[in-house]
């Protein structure tokens, strides 16, 4: 994604929308500071694509007086070379690559229908979905935590009677909306009730008047089909440095 521009909106509404605990803004990168499961929320991230690595020791000196281990989220491009390097001489190390990858609201609003409810705050059935069979109950009611933290979202799910099949998150901020948090139950997946909230997210969007939709997903998760079918075209590719 060559415009900074969309490059600046989409980390500062990513960050906002994992809430972490603390945020810092240090030599043009975002540093978020918390001690919960979300990577996104506790680890740096540059604002262009094109910065140095000037401001790597102020970083890491930031998480060390806190306490908490340095992390960094850096992008796989060409303008953040030297930032790698940089990395790797201060004994980091890359891990788990993610997928940033955008989409149209209309095109996602029409994927198929938007049979999904949308509430303003996540109720405890929604929450439990992260801690059911399949997923580490630790890391799940952290990231409900986070998820629950996020400002301006909505909160979706599929039921069927009085069981919650599957659930996500969209957050709106900086003409983005963030889908955050998609998690189906075990026993459910594979019947397009993800698909129907991804819908349901794109149409709240548009309401919004936001036309632009952004998620996060790592390179192993066999969701990336679905949301290639959805619409989302890859934006880059990030690891994690720690």
């Amino acid at each position: 994604m060559s415009d900074p521009s969309l490059v600046e909106g989409i980390e500062r509404a990513t960050v906002e929308a994992v809430a972490p605990t603390e945020v810092l803004e240090i030599g043009g990168w975002l540093v978020p500071l918390d001690t919960g499961a979300v990577g996104r929320a506790k680890s740096a991230a540059p604002l262009s694509h094109a910065v140095g690595p000037d401001a790597l020791d102020d970083i890491i000196a930031a998480y060390r007086d806190r306490g908490l281990p340095p992390a960094f989220r850096i992008a796989d491009v060409d303008g953040l070379a030297e930032v790698r390097a940089a990395l790797e001489a201060r004994d980091l190390a890359p891990a788990r690559p993610t997928w940033v990858k955008t989409a149209s609201a209309l095109t996602l609003s029409g994927f198929c229908a938007p049979d999904a409810d949308l509430m303003e705050r996540p109720d405890e059935a929604w929450g439990q979905v992260f801690l059911g069979e399949g997923f580490d109950p630790t890391d799940g009611a952290s990231r409900v935590a986070t998820l629950s933290r996020s400002p301006d979202a909505l909160y979706g799910a599929v039921r069927e009677g009085d069981r919650t099949l599957a659930v996500g998150a969209v957050s709106f901020g900086h003409g983005w909306a963030g889908v955050h948090g998609m998690r189906t139950a075990r026993h459910a997946r594979g019947r397009g009730y993800a698909g129907r909230i991804l819908a349901a997210f794109g149409g709240a969007a548009l309401a919004r008047d936001i036309r632009r939709v952004v998620l996060q997903v790592e390179e192993p998760n066999p969701a990336r089909s679905l949301y290639r079918k959805a619409g989302f075209e890859a934006a880059w590719r990030y690891r994690y440095w720690g």
